[in-house]
This record gives C-alpha cells, sequence and structure tokens, in this order.
C-alpha cells in the first residue's frame, strides 16, 4: 500500500512542478473524486467548474507595480550561488502567528493571518459545508465514500450529488481561498477525511499555477495537503531530488529568482560587509562557508580585498555542499575552486581552495582543513535550518556543528536564515506559519514579473514547490525545511558559547542601497544587532553575525 501511495504522490508533484511553461493550465487536477471514475461524476464536476470560470480573480487580487532591475554587483555569469536541492527562497517573518511574542523580543513585524481567527473561520466555513451536506443527503450521508453507489443502487445519489455541485457552485465566489485552505489543513489534521476530501475538491477549483499570489501558493500547499493524507510528503520530496530539470535549465530558474527577489543579495552582501570588516587588517584569511554552491558570494569579497589599504591578503577557502548541488553545477566542487583561483590570480591574490562534498551535519573537525595563524570566518547561508536538531536526533547535528565552529576559536560567524517558525510547530499552527509567510514572499514575487511570466512560473513551480510541500506533508527525519526566528538562533548560539558580533551602519546602508533596486514595499530594520528585511509588514529572512 506504501508504494503504491508513494507512486501515485510522485505522479501528482511531477505532473504540478515539470510541465513545460508554455503549457501551464490552472491546477485543478486531484487524486480524490466525490464520484471517482463516473461519466455522471466528470458532469457534475464540469457544471462547477463553468459557475467558477468567472470567480477565479475574485482571490487575493494583489495591486502592484513591477520593480525595476536587480542589482549588479552580486550577479554572476554562471546563475545565482544556491544549490539546486534547495530553494533560493530556502531564506527560504515576523514571529509565528500562534508563536509567544514574550520569548522573542525580535519579532516585531505583524503578521497577517491571525491563527485563531483563522481556525475559528475555517470551523464556520467546515459547519455550513456540513449544513449544506445534510440538507441534501441526509445527516447519515458519506459523500466521499457512498456516491459511488450511484451506478448500484439508482440516481439517487448522483442527483443529490449534482444538487450539491450546483449549491456549492453557487457558494464558492463568496469563499476566501485562505479560510478554505485552512479549513482543509484542520480536516487534515483532525484525520477528518471526508471533509479533508471534499474541501480538496473544492480547492481544485479554486487555485491555479498561473494565478495571482494567493492561487499559485494555494496550488502548492494543496497538493502538501494531499501528499500528506496520502502519506507521500517524502517520496515526493526524493523524487524532485531525483527527478529536477538539467542543469543549465535549473540555473536559469534559479537565476530567475535571484535577479527579481533580494533575498540571496541580502544574505551575501549582508555577509560580506561584516566579513570585510572583521579580516580588514588580517594578512592571512581562512573562510568555511557550509554552502558554497557555485562560489558566487565570494566573487565581490575577494575583489574587494584585492585592493584595500596595505596589500591583499593571502585567502583559503573551504568549500562545503551535498552531492545534490552538484547537479546545478553541472559538476563537482572542483569547478568552483578553479573559477576562484583564476580570479583570485587575476586579482594578485594567493588562494588556495578545499573541497568539502557532503552535508553540513556530517562534517567533522578534520574535514575544515583548520591551520592555526589563521583569521577564521565561518559563513551558514541559509543552511543550518537544513541540520536536524534535538526533536529530530538525540545526536542534535544542528548544536554539535555550533560546538564544533566554536572550537575554531573563528574571527566572525554569519547567519543568514529564513524569519519563520517551522521547526518544533505541530501540523496545524505549522501550516498557518508556512501560509503566512509564503503569501508574503509570492507577493514579492509578483511585483517583478507580469502575472503570466512562464518563467516566473516555471521558477516557481521548481525551486519553491518542493519546500512548500516537504513543510507541509512531512515528519521527522523526512522533514528537512525546519525553519527557526532569530531568537531561537540566538539562544543555540549563545549556548554553543558565542556572543553577538556587533553589525556596524554599514550593513545597513548596503542592504538600503540594494533594495533601491526592488519594489518598495520591501522594508529593512536593524534590531538586535541583527538586520531584517521584510516584505511589507512580514519579516522574512535575518542576518546576524557571531564571534567567541
Amino acid at each position: 500500500m506504501r508504494t503504491s501511495k508513494e507512486h501515485q504522490g510522485s505522479g501528482n508533484i511531477h505532473r504540478l512542478c515539470h510541465q513545460p511553461a508554455q503549457e501551464v493550465e490552472p491546477y485543478c487536477t486531484s487524486q480524490f473524486h466525490i464520484l471517482d471514475n463516473s461519466m455522471c461524476a466528470d458532469n457534475i464536476i464540469k457544471k462547477a467548474q463553468l459557475s467558477l470560470q468567472t470567480c477565479n480573480e475574485q482571490f487575493f487580487t494583489l495591486e502592484s507595480s513591477p520593480a525595476t532591475a536587480g542589482y549588479v554587483g552580486y550577479d554572476s555569469p554562471s546563475g545565482v550561488s544556491v544549490s539546486s536541492n534547495r530553494s533560493p527562497f530556502s531564506p527560504q517573518g515576523s514571529q509565528s502567528c500562534l508563536s509567544d511574542p514574550h520569548q522573542s523580543p525580535d519579532n516585531n513585524y505583524g503578521s497577517p493571518i491571525s491563527g485563531s481567527s483563522g481556525v475559528e473561520d475555517s470551523n464556520e466555513l467546515r459547519h455550513r459545508l456540513r449544513e449544506l451536506e445534510v440538507s441534501l443527503l441526509g445527516p447519515d450521508s458519506d459523500i466521499v465514500h457512498d456516491c459511488s453507489c450511484s451506478f448500484r443502487n439508482g440516481s439517487a445519489c448522483v442527483t443529490s450529488s449534482m444538487t450539491m455541485w450546483n449549491q456549492m457552485a453557487e457558494m464558492i465566489p463568496s469563499f476566501d481561498l485562505k479560510q478554505v485552505l485552512i479549513s482543509c489543513a484542520q480536516a487534515v489534521s483532525e484525520a477528518d477525511v471526508q471533509a479533508a476530501v471534499f474541501l480538496m475538491d473544492l480547492l481544485g477549483q479554486m487555485v491555479s499555477v498561473s494565478g495571482d499570489p494567493a492561487q499559485r501558493l494555494g496550488a502548492y500547499l494543496l497538493e502538501g495537503l494531499r501528499a500528506r493524507l496520502e502519506s507521500s510528503g517524502s517520496s515526493i520530496y526524493k523524487a524532485l531530488k531525483c527527478e529536477e530539470p538539467t542543469s543549465s535549465e535549473l540555473m536559469s530558474y534559479m537565476h530567475i529568482l535571484y535577479q527579481i527577489c533580494p533575498y540571496w543579495k541580502f544574505a551575501y552582501m549582508s555577509s560580506n560587509v561584516v566579513i570585510g570588516e572583521a579580516m580588514k587588517d588580517e594578512p592571512r584569511i581562512h573562510i568555511i562557508d557550509f554552502q558554497i554552491a557555485q562560489g558566487s558570494q565570494w566573487v565581490p569579497l575577494i575583489k574587494a580585498l584585492a585592493v584595500r589599504p596595505g596589500g591583499p591578503p593571502c585567502i583559503r577557502i573551504t568549500g562545503i555542499d551535498d552531492s545534490q548541488s552538484a547537479h546545478a553545477r553541472g559538476g563537482g566542487l572542483h569547478i568552483v575552486g578553479r573559477r576562484l583561483a583564476e580570479l583570485a590570480e587575476s586579482c594578485g591574490i594567493l588562494f588556495e581552495f578545499h573541497a568539502v562534498d557532503m552535508s553540513g551535519s556530517e562534517v567533522e573537525l578534520e574535514n575544515l582543513h583548520f591551520r592555526h595563524g589563521e583569521a577564521l570566518a565561518v559563513n551558514f547561508p541559509f543552511v543550518l535550518h537544513h541540520m536536524p536538531d534535538e526533536s529530530v536526533s538525540t545526536i542534535n547535528p544542528r548544536d554539535r556543528l555550533l560546538r564544533l565552529v566554536k572550537s575554531l576559536s573563528p574571527k566572525v560567524v554569519t547567519l543568514v536564515e529564513q524569519e519563520s517558525n517551522t521547526n518544533t510547530a505541530p501540523f496545524l499552527p505549522r501550516f498557518l506559519e508556512t501560509l503566512d509567510y509564503y503569501t508574503a514572499m509570492f507577493e514579492s514575487i509578483d511585483v517583478a514579473r507580469p502575472r503570466d511570466d512562464k518563467q516566473r512560473i516555471s521558477a516557481e513551480q521548481h525551486c519553491v514547490a518542493r519546500d512548500i510541500v516537504n513543510i507541509i506533508a512531512c515528519e521527522g527525519d523526512e522533514r528537512v525545511e525546519r525553519h527557526e526566528l532569530l531568537g531561537k538562533w540566538r539562544s543555540r548560539f549563545l549556548m554553543a558559547g558565542f556572543t553577538p558580533y556587533p553589525m556596524s551602519s554599514s550593513v545597513t546602508e548596503a542592504i538600503r542601497d540594494l533594495l533601491k533596486d526592488y519594489s518598495q514595499n520591501y522594508r529593512i530594520e536593524e534590531r538586535w544587532g541583527a538586520v531584517y528585511l521584510g516584505w511589507m509588514n512580514r519579516a522574512l529572512a535575518t542576518s546576524s553575525a557571531w564571534k567567541v
């Protein structure tokens, strides 16, 4: 049974994420049909769809203006420096809508979603649906399982279901898409299969990978809910690792998002300013990058260090990345080393590169090529949230790695992470947080390209969908997308023996200059020694620095 479910789930997400861009259609497929495999059911659903054709644009339509061109200084001719198995938004907000504000003083951005009111609204919606079902089919009806009786016991069930679909189609324009998504998630959380299946079919008529931001996000959240109901989330996540497009196509998708959104440039620029200032007088510098990807982050830093007063330093970089990134690069880490070595030579800098081809959670001291007499900088760009913690394993690779880094006495450690609370949150609060966080992110993507832009649609499908499915559908060691708020990261670093490394005003000034090329809805704020990047009233990423 498990094998069959996994195969089915993988096929569905494969259709969602790998259809050719020119063939993108509104996403309405469903693995669950109220009248499964029946011509009559198809006719009922088609009638409902006809009623929906004029209402798809009524949900969460944005009034936005496109952003201007991307920041030139951090462009890379070989594509954005991100791994093939991670979204460019594995930068991918403020506090969770359900988190305690007293536990984290960092989180002053308001969340658009109120967890309690959302659940109350979903209860009201489910109550309305149940009332309609009871009025049409009787108090003992079972829509999911008993409608198949129509071909054995006459047309009564089909007639009632057709009436229900017609009435539901009339009600749909008054439904709020967010409310229906929350209702469906609550039904999945409570193992209410009947309500969940019904709401998934309803959502199938409301979402679209080519619609407005809420409709596009809804399509991926719906896929995650289906996968959770089928227990196929892990197989989908693994299938997307194995069935990615070619390396050149993947870099193209990532490069699109890299250009139209400032998240990775925010990470690279803020970290580089801190490292450059910390190393301004050091003759020998060692940088350990726990997600080297294509090495693009270090191109501007090498150029800046080459012209510093007093002459350039000797630079050594240890680049860590797992084998999945080789797909995006089109080869191993030696490609990164060769590219950076050629740049350093052209700048007159003595340079060494060490490749560590493994996951950061597997790294041991001997892999880091540590040498005494070098000023050490350690870089964690949107990567620590992939490390399992104490909630997953007694080994706790997340905190073990921080203690290992602390033992090296680095001069500075840079951390950039998504500001989201999905690590240990139970399923329903985690769904609400994901809905809140990615709503802001999809809105920020939407203003940068026309809504029918096929490249943007493909980039979202290939680079973001798998993260959302993993957050929603997976648990335990199968869930690798485990984001934490800065307040929790601060606690981890302090417990590991670090203290905050104050960021100078140069960091904030550099990010403000960067954001001049993007929508004015992006926000930058410095609080508690860290820099927050937000979209409107939702923080999306934080950059902080630490020292021993």
